[in-house]
């Protein structure tokens, strides 16, 4: 099974940026990734995923302000962050899943496989 590792979180102000990377231990190619997050007391949010084609989608929040993209060594996966909000505090995870309809659907509730996540603070 695929193992994920997350990296890149810190404490940024309000408008700054970072850069997630997430280490698979094996080659995904054939599997659908994507990033979560999760703040306190709220339930999952679905960010991004890219397909096994390398199509992209975004959710709202997500959506003019961060992008998700792998490298072509197909273990490495990032979501690059602008722009950041308060709001976009919490754990950011990296995840997979063999079921590439998970992709397609937007169903981040599908995704088996996730990292340990990484924090992430914006303060205003």
């Amino acid at each position: 099974e695929v193992q994920l590792t997350e990296s890149g979180g810190g404490s940024v102000q309000a408008g700054g940026s970072l850069t997630l990377s997430c280490e698979a231990s094996r080659d995904y190619r054939n599997y659908c990734m994507g990033w979560f997050r999760q703040a306190p007391g709220k339930a999952r949010e679905g960010l991004a995923n890219i397909a096994i084609d390398g199509s992209t989608r975004y959710e709202e929040s997500a959506k003019g302000r961060f992008t998700i993209s792998r490298a072509d060594n197909r273990t490495s996966l990032y979501l690059q962050m602008n722009s950041l909000k308060p709001e976009d505090t919490g754990v950011y995870y990296c995840a997979t899943d063999p079921n590439v309809r998970i992709c397609f659907e937007n169903n981040y509730e599908g995704f088996g496989i996730r990292g340990q996540g990484t924090q992430v603070t914006v303060s205003s």
